[in-house]
């Protein structure tokens, strides 16, 4: 990268004289410096390899495809990002149930509507009545009441009650309100199984919270992460323990208008909060940070507008928006629906360099046999390791559903795209198995 500008010496001598002596001699100009290249940080993805055909790759997936371990209704696409040719298209129009594979619009849509390098705010302003103070949720599902090894890097209300305090001075405050009001509407999605919450796979979605509604910062893939009946009211009491404000004075309110702001926190950068959220598929990141697509776009942050916005930035960018039809932006709403031809479409526009944001999300892609939910994937059967290392992509898990979505490079170096989208297993570990089969074969195949 070139230095964007340059600092200048206006008095040139001695170490000890730099600031107060002048020259005694004059400078002897440099000689000038061509202005260098810079080697360009994303590529777009080119052809590379040997092409595929679409009878070579019919060949050797069609029969995995048809396999009843995967399930009774397989929907898959198959694209070489070089050519942009479709080496195998079954159902793949069709949308289908995604699971977390919705991850991925949800990603590319926040990453398009707020930038890689945007921050959420957690503050803290003065209120109305002398001695109040006003916590106000800036939706960082990633802000921590003390340093933590759930999310690196995140906000903390610790720190933020120190600057609170050093604010006041010997002011003690009294009273804590919690303003919640950047987000509104049902706090749960339709289309969520009763048992989402009490079973640690999410939790109310609310602009307030820390580590994304746990009750401790654990994460565990298939649930098990006990959640706060209510994360706001949560979060404002631990931090009111923090300021010396008794529990019985925290109480839900809205900040007033011209409040002086307290103190500041704010999230890692949004590229680190989709890495999270991709490699560990947390349902609560996603879910928030699908708010902030419709806040970006001047909607309030509800369900409705958050699926909205991430149809509709998909639609701007090209894709065809019109084979999803979304309930939520995590993919445990069963009433969503997103077609292989969609996904893939998407991630070869993210590899193209059309949108250099966009390519941020290959970053968060979990790696078969290395991170995330892939940690443990294409270990068995034998043949499946092949795609250990190889295959980087983001995996769907709900009762009866397995699906998968990402890239691939062949042995013989071509980069593929791919979507598979079962269900109807009768078991989710054969399934899965049979799933990270067809991706394996694609590794390993010729596919002249």
């Amino acid at each position: 990268m070139v230095a964007a500008g340059v600092v200048g010496l206006v008095r040139p001598g001695p170490v000890d004289g730099w600031l107060s002596a002048e020259p005694t001699t004059s400078p002897t100009p440099a000689p000038a410096t061509p202005e260098a290249s810079p080697t360009p940080v994303l590529v777009a993805a080119t052809g590379g390899g040997t092409a595929l055909t679409s009878d070579g790759v019919t060949r050797a997936i069609d029969p995995l495809v048809k396999s009843a371990a995967l399930g009774t209704k397989v929907h898959v696409a198959v694209l070489d990002v070089g050519s942009d040719e479709v080496l195998y298209a079954r159902n793949a129009d069709t949308m289908t149930t995604p699971a977390s594979t919705t991850k991925l619009l949800t990603a590319a849509a926040i990453l398009d509507a707020r930038g890689p390098s945007y921050r959420l705010s957690t503050r803290v302003v003065a209120g109305s009545a002398p001695g109040e103070v006003v916590l106000i949720g800036g939706g960082d599902p990633t802000l921590a009441t003390a340093k933590n090894t759930l999310f690196p890097g995140a906000a903390r209300l610790d720190l933020l009650a120190a600057q609170v305090k050093k604010a006041l001075g010997t002011t003690k405050p009294t009273r804590l309100l919690y303003d919640t009001s950047l987000f509104s509407g049902p706090e749960t999605a339709r289309g969520w199984d009763s048992s989402d919450i009490s079973f640690g796979q999410v939790s109310r979605i609310q602009a307030l919270m820390v580590n994304a509604g746990r009750v401790k910062p654990i994460h565990n893939e298939f649930g098990g992460d006990p959640r706060s009946s209510n994360p706001a009211d949560a979060a404002a009491k631990a931090f009111a323990k923090m300021l010396g404000v008794p529990a019985a004075a925290v109480k839900k309110g809205k900040a007033p208008a011209a409040g002086q702001q307290l103190g500041i926190v704010q999230s890692p950068p949004m590229v680190q909060l989709t890495d999270w959220m991709l490699e560990q598929s947390d349902n609560t990141a996603a879910e928030v940070l699908g708010r902030q697509v419709a806040i970006a776009g001047g909607k309030a942050g509800t369900f409705d507008n958050a699926t909205d916005a991430i149809i509709g930035r998909m639609r701007d960018l090209g894709l065809p928006a019109d084979e999803a039809n979304l309930y939520d932006a995590s993919g445990l709403s069963r009433n969503n629906g997103i077609s292989p031809t969609l996904l893939t479409q998407l991630l070869a526009f993210a590899a193209s360099g059309q949108k250099p944001a966009l390519s941020s999300m290959f970053g968060g892609l979990p790696v078969a046999g290395w991170s995330g939910t892939m940690t443990k994937r294409f270990v068995k059967p034998a043949p499946n390791q092949v795609g250990q290392g190889v295959v980087r992509a983001k995996t769907g898990t709900l009762s009866g559903v397995n699906t998968m979505a990402g890239v691939l490079t062949t042995a013989d170096g071509r980069l593929l795209v791919f979507a598979i989208m079962a269900s109807g297993s009768a078991n989710a570990v054969t399934g899965r198995a049979a799933l990270d089969r067809v991706a394996a074969r694609m590794v390993s195949c010729g596919c002249l």
